[in-house]
């Protein structure tokens, strides 16, 4: 089409264009037209592609006519990088052929963006005029005569060509006052932040429908709904056919559209339906003839509301600023946010290509199994016996019309509504899909192997080498624990930067700097416990660990407790030991409110299993113990050689000198290990203290300060003081000088003591605006650092040495390994399959396989 103003005498004419907020922009005109001018002053510079720019740029001469070919071809490689990305783009060139301009309308097609053109036609004796004035062209002006007459004699064909929109400036003042604005794309809802209500294929099922909105808070008011506070439905399209009213789901479902209650995308069947109102030839099959009939009975100008409120629906949706999109048969990602007759057929009917089954059945390819997109998709279309996640996406169509149930999801809270069937209305093609989820969950080695990066919501993507992925595989496969179970790796953590302080390697007062730098106004001090850290799965019932953790079994099949390396914490000839551990921490949480508190019958917590000495055995016997007693064999026989010098007469006071200070280095490693060594004789000894209660259904906790997880939490310790335990903690505003003061003073009295220090945490568990903001750093005490760097650390020349270590790489696999952990937990609250959350918690072991100073 040609938006073309009819100006009004005497006033300068005003064009409005209203240009797509993602397009490929097709600059129109003659040289001399003033198509660069008009690029500078209403595009950024990165987005116009000139073709005078690339000339010069392979030819060092924008006027080489030899170089246009080389030219276009790097011009429209870019500009095809451009558009992959989803950037908008600008055409600077002549573009006057219409064999040239086709390239153009290709390219926008295979991008999947608006072809638009905004066209320069001035008159000839203006261009002829500008021409004579220039000294950069050396062509003659008869060229300028060819181009004005080739673009007038085609400009009318402009959106025959495959324009979406055309704006034709036809004067010096047209071109001056007109208006460039960014126009979002009517599947642009980005702003529309929830929370929603996405409601799955309804086919005509009225009462379920009402049911369902009901279930769901909606509040019945005549022919529509009116939602909760806040609350918005969107259906996913198939709103007719098969079920018994398809007419009274049409006017329910336009009528919370019109008030604003609702929002609604296409389905096939929706569409067919259109079709058959345009009067097209469509064969009434699945339920059309009755629907077709009962809009008969309504009457015409129903009929005609019915066409208009079909017509108007957009393919697909992006909401609360691209993190879900909504489709009616789902949409992969290149498709999300673009508007073609390509991506409208795939939201429509999914990934077809014409083929039929063995039933006489379009084939759909699963595009959902190879999905790596960031955003959550929600979509029906293929009727499922109960909704699986699958890489971040969900199909909610469980078959309501056959007899199976009309599904809700709640966003953000993930949490699945359905109500069931009235009766069977239509008989399926095919069983619906029982064993989807099973097949999909099996892990592919191959896949998960090659390098790339896993993304997150809160980080992006990570990378994650394929070295590092099979080491991973290799060591979860031959050691780990059932993958249904293991859900999450803790992170490493990154000590605060090397103090400058005489004799300390760590202390506080780098913790302080470091949060007060990052823009962190408060920190939460909690006690470092010396024990070994795990995580613990709880389970309710054997009903939940099968649902939530893909456990069959016995009933009492309700929990694991594991490593931080997904290694069975209990094991070798303590196997046995796990399942009182869990009976207790069961009847604890039992006791505690726990799952009252949490509106769930599972959680996930993070802690500390003391003493140290019930794991750290073999390191105790091996290294720590080993090196006291050749420190005890040698020390003292050289001291009595030196002291046997000394009586003949020979100066050896510098030697001996050196013999009590490494003796009495000695001692204190000897000390500061022993005081972790307490004998564990039976499961009774075992301490559990929890520091982050990490998810539960539908929610991964990083929305709750750090006083809420320790607080309820504690709980577990006021039900079973023997097996749990409170951590104790300061929180320090980081401009109080009296707080940080007692902070430091707490800290010097818990390593004095002998205990091992503290970890400082912003008070806030997750900054999301801080994407490089440690969690947490750990700060140790002096003397538990002689554990970890040998008996002499404190001598000036090795402190010296230990104060150059390196934090980089500590710090940044510590921020990897968080974000892919709470990708993990988020994906496992979202109800995703097994597989989409061991990409993750492998991905934590696999970053864990490059070497690091274990000593940070």
């Amino acid at each position: 089409m040609t938006d073309t103003p009819t100006p009004a005498a005497n006033t300068p004419t005003i064009t409005d264009i209203a240009l797509p907020e993602l397009a490929l922009v097709a600059l129109i005109g003659a040289s001399s037209a003033g198509k660069s001018s008009f690029a500078a002053r209403h595009f950024l510079p990165s987005e116009v592609l000139s073709s005078d720019a690339f000339r010069a740029l392979v030819s060092d001469d924008e006027n080489s006519l030899e170089a246009t070919a080389d030219a276009f071809d790097s011009l429209f490689y870019i500009a095809g990088k451009r558009l992959s990305r989803g950037r908008l783009t600008v055409i600077d060139a002549t573009n006057v052929r219409p064999n040239d301009r086709q390239k153009l309308v290709d390219l926008a097609r295979a991008h999947d963006v608006f072809p638009v053109a905004i066209v320069l036609d001035l008159p000839r004796s203006t261009l002829e005029a500008r021409h004579a004035a220039r000294t950069d062209r050396d062509f003659p002006a008869s060229v300028i005569v060819r181009q004005v007459t080739e673009l007038r004699r085609t400009l009318r064909g402009l959106g025959k060509e495959g324009f979406r929109h055309v704006w034709a400036l036809r004067s010096e003042a047209e071109v001056d006052t007109a208006r460039v604005r960014r126009v979002p794309l009517h599947t642009n809802r980005r702003e529309l932040t929830g929370p929603f209500d996405f409601v799955g294929d309804v086919h005509g099922c009225l009462p379920e429908l009402r049911d369902l909105l009901v279930k769901l808070g909606y509040v019945p008011d005549g022919e529509s709904f009116t939602p909760p506070q806040g609350r918005t439905a969107i259906f996913v399209g198939d709103l007719v056919d098969r079920g018994p009213d398809s007419v009274g789901v049409l006017r329910l479902v336009m009528n919370m559209v019109k008030t604003g209650a609702a929002l609604c995308v296409p389905g096939n069947h929706d569409e067919k339906l259109k079709r058959a109102l345009d009067g097209k030839a469509v064969r009434a099959l699945h339920g059309l003839d009755g629907t077709l009939a009962a809009l008969e009975e309504a009457g015409e100008d129903f009929k005609r509301e019915v066409k208009t409120f079909i017509e108007r629906l957009v393919s697909h949706l992006v909401l609360d600023g691209g993190r879900v999109v909504v489709a009616h048969a789902g949409l992969p990602e290149q498709y999300q946010g673009r508007s073609s007759g390509r991506v409208r057929s795939f939201a429509l009917y999914g990934d077809v290509d014409g083929s039929k089954d063995e039933l006489g059945l379009p084939v759909r390819r699963d595009w959902a199994r190879s999905y790596k997109g960031a955003a959550q998709v929600i979509y029906g279309h293929t009727p499922v016996a109960r909704p699986v996640w699958v890489n971040r996406t969900i199909d909610i169509d469980t078959g309501c019309a056959f007899g199976g149930r009309l599904t809700a999801l709640r966003y953000p809270e993930q949490e699945l509504v359905s109500v069931p069937a009235h009766a069977q209305y239509a008989v399926p093609p095919r069983p619906l899909a029982e064993a989807e989820a099973e097949e999909i969950a099996a892990f592919d080695l191959a896949t998960f192997s090659q390098p790339g990066k896993i993304q997150t919501r809160t980080f992006g993507g990570i990378l994650v080498k394929g070295g590092e992925r099979m080491a991973a595989v290799e060591l979860w496969s031959r050691f780990g624990i059932e993958p249904g179970w293991g859900v999450y790796l803790p992170p490493t953590m990154s000590p605060v930067e090397t103090s400058s302080r005489t004799n300390y390697l760590e202390h506080p007062a780098e913790a302080w700097a470091y949060y007060r730098a990052q823009g962190v106004t408060n920190v939460i001090c909690q006690e470092k416990h010396m024990g070994s850290r795990a995580v613990l799965v709880l389970a309710r019932t054997g009903e939940a660990a099968r649902r939530v953790f893909g456990i069959e079994g016995a009933p009492d099949s309700t929990g694991r407790i594991y490593t931080r390396t997904g290694r069975a914490f209990f094991a070798g000839e303590k196997t046995d030991w796990e399942a009182p551990v869990l009976a207790r921490a069961h009847a604890a949480a039992d006791a505690a409110g726990l799952w009252e508190t949490l509106k769930s019958d599972w959680a996930v917590l993070d802690a500390e299993i003391l003493p140290w000495s019930l794991k750290a055995g073999e390191l105790l016997r091996g290294q720590y113990a080993a090196v006291g007693a050749a420190g005890n064999a040698v020390l003292p026989a050289a001291a009595a050689v030196l002291a046997e010098a000394a009586e003949r007469g020979l100066n050896v006071t510098d030697l001996q000198t050196s013999i009590q200070d490494r003796a009495a280095a000695l001692h204190a490693y000897r000390e500061a290990y022993r005081a972790y060594v307490r004998r564990v004789e039976g499961v009774d000894d075992v301490q559990i203290r929890p520091f982050h209660l990490l998810a539960s259904e539908g929610t991964v906790h990083t929305d709750r300060d750090h006083l809420w997880h320790l607080n309820t939490l504690g709980k577990l310790a006021d039900a079973d003081a023997g097996l749990f335990g409170r951590t104790d903690f300061r929180v320090v505003n980081l401009s109080d000088l009296a707080a940080l003061a007692d902070a430091e003073a707490w800290w010097y009295a818990l390593t004095e003591s002998g205990g091992e220090g503290m970890v400082v945490k912003p008070l806030t568990f997750l900054d999301a605006e801080n994407r490089s903001l440690q969690p947490a750093v750990k700060v140790r005490g002096r003397e538990y650092l002689r554990i970890i760097y040998g008996p002499e650390y404190t001598r000036p020349d090795n402190l010296n040495r230990l104060r150059a270590r390196a934090l980089g790489a500590k710090r940044a696999r510590a921020l990897r390994e968080f974000h892919l952990g709470l990708e993990g937990l988020a994906r496992l609250a979202e109800g995703a399959v097994s597989t989409s959350i061991q990409e993750c918690v492998l991905g934590v072991l696999a970053l864990e396989s490059d070497p690091i100073d274990a000593r940070l």
